[in-house]
């Protein structure tokens, strides 16, 4: 277990946190609430970390002053956007701190480091929103300072942290309604988690490769980088109030430019547009701003020093090119399904189903939520599955909360109803064809779940007693045992009609495969004409789902 940090070990920490940043980059793009960003916020911080890893590659000092120095210069030079630049300021705090130490540090030093990475960060910014990056920082490096006494190896220490930080990125919707309305949280926050992580990794020896490309020019984007971005949120073009996002640095500053004149600098931009970020020292200045008049902001910069590298960005042909876009990819129809239990949703997902909503007996989710999942899908016509009866009327409310899209609520009762109308669906027809083959398709299939019982009480002819095992269709009990096995079979004899040729057993989270496997095998002994599978469904509460058709 480590105790203390060698400049040695914070080198590392830091490759490996860029390496899992790149690594997940496309994944925190994804996550990007506008579809006008300054970039893309993975890629903004990964070629962040890139820019401070090819100083501190060039490092040849093992001391923590100069090991310090190189990622704060790095960080601040290949800052991109503004996700990019807090980030390369909440490294600039960390590292004013551990500059300061001699051989080594341990786990409070690290907690005042990220402590004063909170405090620069917040100054950066011109209006500081939390629900952003800034919340996730600013509760971590709170969490570090109570735990630090506490938690004496950085093992404990960072996994501790990380935990903090998760929860506080759990609450960043709450704090920004334009993240809740989307559905997701602050894609900064997910990539400074990454980093953090990375970071732990480093610590516990955990396998990340260092040996990544560290230039820091913009790499291609990928076809699939706008991940979800372009769709989450569609606003109109009259909603950007300033259209030109513009960059740059101030490099040799004249002799008598004072900090005081680069906080002047930046009131001045704050008068001309907003997203201002103006931060550095009289060695060198960044520089961001959303404004109309570019220009303008160029020339105030001159007055203090020389311009290097200035950037500037069309956000409204930005905004065009990613409709243009969207609706190049649009399609006629899409489904939507809700369900509890990561093998289920990779049958839907396998099925072509766009959507699936964690839901189901005891998360049901709200319209609100059916809603949102819909308006993220690309398509005029979207059919929702609903797969519980006590979910079917929120989807049914969802229809009034979207727009743009027409929704078509197929009252599927459980998953296995789910799974057949999903098979229905053809591209080739139209939506209510489409529609009446998937409204059939539910008669086909019988379904019932096998669980425990949680109180005592009498059902439906059975006399049951808490922890019994019980067998239910979507109506009543049907079988009851102390048996899992023997409570599937009885459910399964009730059930079956002559006709059915299929039964299915989807087993739940509580379930061992190689126990499925075994009772796949006992029902197909003993229902010979029948076709007996079973698939990991992965649910909670239930042990088994089955189906028969």
């Amino acid at each position: 277990m480590q105790k203390t940090i060698t400049s040695t070990d914070f080198r590392k920490m830091i490759l490996a946190g860029a390496k899992l940043l790149e690594e997940n980059r496309s994944k925190v793009d994804a996550l990007n609430v506008f579809p006008v960003p300054d970039g893309d916020t993975g890629t903004n911080m990964s070629l962040t970390m890139q820019s401070a890893i090819k100083e501190l590659t060039a490092c040849p000092s093992s001391a923590f002053m100069e090991v310090c120095d190189s990622v704060s210069k790095g960080a601040l030079k290949g800052a991109r956007g503004n996700s990019g630049v807090i980030l390369s300021q909440i490294l600039r705090g960390i590292c004013s701190v551990i500059r300061e130490c001699g051989k080594e540090f341990d786990t409070k030093t690290f907690a005042k480091a990220m402590e004063s990475g909170t405090k620069i960060a917040y100054g950066a910014v011109s209006v500081p929103k939390e629900g952003t990056i800034l919340t996730v920082i600013r509760m971590m490096s709170e969490h570090a300072s109570k735990v630090a006494s506490k938690k004496k190896t950085f093992e404990e220490f960072f996994a501790d942290v990380i935990d903090a930080g998760d929860k506080a990125l759990a609450k960043t919707p709450e704090l920004l309604p334009v993240l809740k309305k989307a559905g997701v949280v602050d894609s900064g926050g997910v990539g400074l988690m990454t980093i953090f992580r990375g970071f732990l990794a480093a610590i516990t020896g955990e396998e990340v490769a260092v040996d990544m490309d560290v230039q820091t020019e913009d790499k291609p984007q990928d076809e699939n980088d706008f991940g979800d971005n372009s769709d989450i949120i569609n606003l109109d073009l009259g909603e950007i109030e300033f259209a030109y996002c513009t960059e740059f640095f101030i490099i040799n500053l004249k002799k008598r430019t004072t900090l005081s004149d680069i906080d002047r600098l930046r009131e001045r931009l704050m008068e001309l547009g907003d997203s201002v970020i103006c931060i550095g020292d009289l060695e060198m200045v960044k520089v961001h701003v959303h404004t109309n008049t570019p220009g303008v902001a160029l020339t105030y910069a001159l007055e203090l020093g020389e311009l290097d590298r200035p950037k500037i960005e069309n956000m409204l042909e930005q905004n065009r090119q990613i409709r243009a876009k969207r609706e190049a990819e649009k399609k006629e129809m899409g489904m939507l399904a809700v369900c509890a239990g990561q093998g289920l949703s990779d049958i839907f997902k396998d099925l072509f189903v766009d959507r699936v909503i964690e839901g189901g007996q005891t998360m049901n989710p709200s319209a609100s939520d059916i809603a949102t999942a819909a308006q993220k899908i690309n398509a005029e016509h979207i059919f929702v599955f609903p797969n519980n009866k006590n979910i079917i009327l929120a989807a049914e409310q969802a229809r009034n909360l979207v727009e743009k899209r027409k929704i078509h609520v197929i009252p599927t009762k459980n998953v296995p109803q789910g799974f057949a109308a999903a098979l229905e669906f053809n591209p080739e027809v139209s939506a209510e064809e489409n529609k009446t083959n998937m409204i059939h398709a539910l008669d086909n299939v019988k379904a019932g779940q096998v669980t425990y019982a949680v109180r005592d009480t009498s059902m439906n002819g059975f006399s049951i007693k808490k922890g019994d095992i019980i067998g239910l269709d979507n109506k009543k009990i049907l079988a009851k045992s102390s048996s899992v096995e023997e409570t599937t079979l009885k459910l399964i004899e009730h059930m079956k009609e002559e006709y059915h040729q299929v039964i299915t057993l989807y087993y739940g989270a509580e379930v061992k495969e190689e126990e499925a496997a075994a009772l796949a095998e006992t029902i197909a002994e003993k229902y010979p004409d029948c076709d007996v599978d079973f698939h990991k469904g992965g649910q909670p509460v239930y042990y088994y789902i089955v189906s028969l058709e």
